[in-house]
């Protein structure tokens, strides 16, 4: 079967202004799945996710922002899409899905990631710990606040120590990093600035690749965020 997944970093939720614009775009790309990173809001309610997603066949589940950072919604139509269990983690929401029309079960894990080295260890094992937990397919994006390589930001020259750590994640879980169009870079501070990095990306296992047809990651033009959506 097909799927439409989209991940966005929108840098916040809460202007209603904002979320018309979401809206609109969600009506556009017609997604099947949609994870926002970065809601900033601590109490996401019912109103404020269908002011997103005007569907009546909808679920989600929110990993709330403390106070006015980070925070995780994560929204699916369940004409396609049956939860079957989910988790919610410290940097992550996670869902076990299961296909209405295929029957086929897969995990999947939306993610915002932490700034600071120090606590990125503490990503690599709860998302580790979900795959051990439901060991089957799975597909993990979302804004991870890390780059793999220095060619993903802009004028940097040298590997660091959390740059291995990341790449020693995605092998270690068997994941395969799908191929990025459209653009090099997902983050900008701003329209005249140098600074630029590909911090926003899609990782899978490669029974999930299989399961559903060639697949890779689009980076769609920019609007109010500096986090370009990427569709998958």
């Amino acid at each position: 079967m097909s799927l439409r997944l989209l991940s966005w970093n929108v840098r916040g939720l809460n202007n209603p202004q904002k979320r018309e614009v979401c809206k609109n775009l969600l009506k556009e790309w017609k997604c099947d799945i949609v994870c926002f990173q970065e809601t900033k809001m601590s109490s996401l309610n019912s109103f404020v996710v269908r002011s997103l997603w005007g569907s009546p066949f909808l679920d989600w589940v929110v990993l709330d922002a403390v106070n006015t950072a980070g925070g995780v919604l994560l929204v699916w139509d369940k004409r396609v899409f049956e939860k079957v269990d989910c988790v919610i983690g410290r940097f992550s929401v996670n869902v076990l899905f299961k296909g209405v029309v295929d029957d086929f079960v897969w995990a999947c894990s939306g993610v915002y990631g932490p700034n600071e080295d120090s606590q990125r260890g503490a990503l690599w094992e709860e998302l580790s710990r979900m795959h051990s937990r439901w060991n089957t397919a799975w597909c993990v994006f979302g804004d991870f606040n890390i780059i793999r390589y220095p060619s993903e930001r802009f004028g940097c020259e040298a590997f660091s120590p959390a740059m291995f750590a990341f790449s020693d994640f995605i092998e270690a879980n068997y994941l395969v990093d799908l191929p990025l169009e459209g653009a090099s870079f997902t983050w900008f501070r701003d329209s005249s600035s140098d600074c630029m990095s590909r911090i926003d990306r899609t990782l899978a296992s490669v029974d999930w690749v299989d399961h559903f047809g060639t697949v890779s990651q689009r980076v769609l033009p920019r609007v109010v965020s500096d986090h370009c959506p990427l569709l998958v």
